[in-house]
């Protein structure tokens, strides 16, 4: 062996020399065809095609929104979401009748569509909340609702600590479009008891239904006295970002035309109407057409466009603000069973047994035991019947 090892010591400065030679003297085949030339001027390295990278994985993963809609019965909720993403989520739906509604309570109803456009995938899902103050007490009735939206973090948080992470469903609301009645003077007492409770759970924006039915001086008569009403009760709605420095003015000039449009007075139809010869989506009155997508006409297209265009920052907030106060707060609160009955991988009741599974000493495994028992004792019970 000491032999073989001197003759490739020996050997070894004629096969590099041989080497260089050789790449020197016929270069790659992808070089010479000048595949890997440089495409601009001299110093150019390449890392400037990162975010082509970016766009070219997360176009093939697709996206994923979820958006709640929440508002009192014959708002047109439905007809606004169908509006803006031109498509038919509720294709059967029965509406309850009056006496039906007496006794209905507040129910979850989640829609899923994906929807393509020049090959971008959304996986879009659309969580309605029936019944939402329909009754004449409705004193509890958004509690359902927030147990929803806890739910869905504590899902993606279970889903986030287990072993398999690489495809994770992401089903937390990011955000909600709370409906306001344009017949009343500005919030009523459950409209600012459910912002309340929910401001701190998920990206509030509001929206003031039928606004066809105000004119131009009431519609914004109206928003003055809603956002004095949301200042005077602290509650935080969704405020869209502010226009970076090296931004376009036409984006600049967006952005501010978007936040003083809040709250959007909108107006939702799915009827093609003629009106100037030419196919429009509105409402048909005797005095006239309400165009949807007229700017002039109500702020649909305004709701659309920041939907659209923040609906990453939408996705962000709700990562490093929302689902990282629920799961700071979760993990203090320590391992307690959630409504779905798993325990959460954080809790000593969780981590403990697992322990025990691995653990052949038995002085060790007996004073783990014990620690079991006085940490969680029903649980620990439940573990030792089901062994």
């Amino acid at each position: 062996s000491n032999k073989q090892t001197n003759q490739f010591f020996l050997s070894e400065p004629i096969v590099i020399i041989i080497l260089h030679s050789f790449l020197f003297t016929f270069p790659p085949f992808s070089l010479q065809q000048g595949q890997f030339s440089n495409p601009e001027t001299p110093g150019y390295v390449g890392f400037a095609n990162l975010p082509n990278q970016v766009h070219r994985k997360s176009v093939k993963k697709g996206f994923e929104f979820t958006l709640m809609v929440v508002g009192e019965s014959g708002l047109g909720k439905s007809t606004l979401i169908n509006s803006l993403f031109l498509t038919d989520l509720y294709p059967e739906r029965v509406i309850p009748g009056a006496a039906e509604k007496i006794e209905r309570t507040v129910q979850i109803e989640a829609s899923t569509v994906e929807i393509e456009e020049r090959g971008v995938k959304l996986r879009l899902t659309v969580v309605d909340t029936p019944g939402y103050g329909d009754a004449i007490n409705s004193q509890d009735c958004f509690s359902t609702i927030i147990s929803y939206i806890d739910d869905q973090f504590e899902r993606y948080l279970h889903d986030e600590s287990g072993l398999n992470r690489r495809h994770i469903v992401d089903n937390r609301v990011h955000c909600c479009f709370y409906f306001i009645s344009p017949l009343g003077h500005g919030l009523k007492p459950l409209d600012v008891q459910f912002m309340k409770a929910i401001h701190n759970k998920v990206n509030v924006v509001p929206v003031i239904a039928k606004a066809d039915t105000l004119t131009l001086r009431e519609r914004e008569r109206l928003k003055r006295r809603i956002l004095d009403e949301i200042d005077e009760h602290g509650i935080k709605i969704y405020h869209l970002p502010d226009a970076e420095s090296d931004e376009d003015e036409d984006f600049k000039e967006q952005t501010r035309i978007l936040k003083a449009s809040i709250p959007f007075a909108v107006v939702g139809s799915n009827q093609q109407i003629e009106a100037k010869g030419k196919k429009v989506r509105g409402r048909l009155y005797p005095w006239g057409v309400v165009e949807v997508e007229n700017p002039e006409h109500n702020d649909f297209l305004k709701l659309r466009i920041m939907l659209i265009t923040h609906m990453q920052d939408l996705q962000e907030v709700t990562q490093d603000l929302h689902y990282e106060n629920f799961r700071s707060e979760r993990l203090k609160r320590g391992g307690r069973l959630s409504s779905h009955g798993y325990i959460l991988p954080m809790s000593p009741a969780y981590v403990l047994p697992c322990l025990l599974a691995f653990l052949h000493l038995p002085l060790l495994k007996q004073q783990i035991s014990e620690l079991c028992v006085h940490l969680h004792p029903v649980l620990w019970k439940k573990h030792t019947h089901t062994r």
